[in-house]
């Protein structure tokens, strides 16, 4: 069986994507989702131990830090993050994801590692502080683009939904590792030490894992779109040797599957926004207001849910991790139990579902909490029965983002929407502060959840509306490659919801 054959006018006739689609679940598969997915764990390890490490940078047994200065950290990290994801999802698109996956890990182990090394409060080592987070930042936000394109484009079409979900929900195990730290080391050292213990932890986890990511294989959709045959075939080969350990030989692949494809030329930000927005504006407006309304809600709540116990609930500092813990497990939980409905009851059923159930409880609990029926706890509770299936919900938006465009703009197209949520997300911490003020008045904060429920519940409104049934289906048949030869792409299923004629059949050549 061959990948890949050059036809008389240069393109490329390949059955890659379907012997991709056909494989087993095999050891091969669970080793890749460990080395990839270790990019969320980072992420959420990094923000949760900036949380907890960062405000004690003021205190004189550390560096001693204007309360300005420290504010500006967490700002920082995450524009580094907008920055590398643009950054690296262009390159990553251009060059390749196994490059990208080495090169961006590798950028956050110095930029995290090198940030413990700040030695004082002068403006030059400030300078050094703020310049060894955007790295970190540039890292993962890096990770973000290269790593969902490889997990989807080498992930079978049955298990893609379920593997990603997980993947993208298990940023809260990372939170939970640096909660537990917190606890167990961070409590028991000196301050000094503390900090910059923090920030060695993801480090060294990252240095194993990019030990392990050495050995993973090259895309070998990516390689066959780039029109390098002999390459595709050798990593395809790879994969199916690796399963073959496993489940002894394998189906073969109707040739019927195949897909002939004519290399494209590269295309930037401006031209891919503009493919996005004109020509397939509906998925466009799915994948933004996916991205928008989950990352508000996140920053929304997340950054501030240690203020609304301290100043409505009267929970002490030393406590707050424990409260944690519980909104955390919450959040972890959804995305691993929820994951594989996803893949059989379908994802526009199930995005819809877990954004309209988790806006409609936020609903619920912004009512009980206006008539002062919840304590620190049942509030905590309520929050972790709400981002159980937020979370779930907010894990497919990456998902929906990599999956129904093309190939060779994938990196790119989430790279654009990450940034676009970014924007947006940043916003609710702003906001949320402010209502949340003294805790003397919950009617300003009240008036805050019914925003972000209304934001949530809107947000799966557009999913019902504007979802794509992409459950089980091959990438290729979700979003057609812009280098198909004689490219007509149905962008929605033929039905009553196809509405735009420009996007029941979109011609790019």
């Amino acid at each position: 069986m061959t990948a890949a054959t050059a036809t008389p006018d240069g393109a490329v006739r390949s059955l890659i994507p379907a012997r991709i689609d056909r494989l087993p679940w095999s050891p091969f598969f669970t080793r890749m989702v460990m080395a990839l997915g270790v990019a969320w764990i980072l992420d959420g390890l990094e923000i949760q131990i900036a949380g907890i490490v960062v405000p004690t940078l003021t205190d004189k047994a550390t560096l001693g830090l204007s309360g300005t200065a420290v504010g500006a950290v967490a700002s920082v990290y995450l524009a580094g993050e907008v920055v590398g994801a643009l950054v690296f999802g262009k390159l990553s698109d251009r060059l390749g994801r196994k490059n990208l996956f080495m090169v961006t890990l590798g950028i956050y182990l110095v930029g995290s590692g090198l940030t413990a090394l700040t030695l004082g409060n002068g403006a030059g080592w400030v300078a050094f502080l703020y310049l060894t987070r955007f790295v970190a930042g540039v890292g993962i936000g890096g990770e973000y683009a290269a790593i969902n394109s490889a997990i989807d484009e080498m992930m079978p079409a049955r298990f893609r939904g379920r593997v990603d979900i997980a993947v993208n929900g298990t940023y809260w195990a990372g939170a939970l590792i640096a909660t537990f730290a917190q606890l167990i080391i961070f409590n028991n050292v000196g301050k000094d030490l503390a900090w910059r213990l923090g920030f060695v932890i993801g480090p060294v986890l990252g240095l194993v894992i990019l030990l392990v990511r050495r050995h993973l294989p090259e895309s070998p959709r990516w390689l066959m779109m780039k029109g390098r045959e002999q390459e595709a075939e050798a990593e395809i080969s790879r994969m199916e040797h690796w399963v073959q350990d496993k489940h002894g030989s394998l189906p073969e692949v109707d040739e019927s599957r195949a897909i002939t494809i004519s290399p494209t030329s590269e295309m930037g930000y401006t031209t891919l926004v503009k493919v996005l927005f004109q020509e397939m504006p509906r998925r466009a407006t799915l994948g933004a207001t996916l991205m928008i309304t989950q990352s508000f809600l996140y920053n929304a709540i997340f950054f501030t849910y240690g203020l609304v116990l301290k100043q409505f609930y009267g929970v002490s500092d030393s406590s707050l991790p424990y409260y944690f813990i519980a909104f955390a497990l919450g959040n972890l939980a959804g995305p691993l139990l929820l994951g594989h409905l996803f893949d059989t009851i379908g994802r526009r059923k199930m995005i819809s579902g877990t954004y309209l159930l988790s806006g409609s409880l936020l609903l619920a609990t912004a009512i009980l909490f206006q008539a002062g029926a919840l304590t620190g706890v049942t509030q905590t509770l309520a929050w972790s029965v709400i981002f159980f299936f937020a979370s779930a919900g907010a894990s497919a938006a990456y998902l929906t983002v990599s999956e129904i465009f093309p190939i060779e703009v994938r990196a790119k197209a989430i790279a654009v929407f990450f940034a676009i949520a970014q924007g947006f997300g940043a916003l609710g911490p702003v906001i949320y502060g402010s209502l949340v003020g003294d805790g003397k008045n919950s009617t300003h904060l009240f008036l805050g959840y019914l925003l972000g429920a209304a934001v949530m519940i809107g947000g799966g409104i557009v999913a019902a509306v504007l979802g794509v049934d992409a459950e089980g289906k091959s990438l290729e048949d979700i979003a057609t490659p812009l280098s198909a030869v004689n490219r007509l792409v149905p962008a929605y299923p033929a039905g009553p919801r196809s509405k735009d004629p420009l996007e029941e059949r979109i011609h790019l050549t």
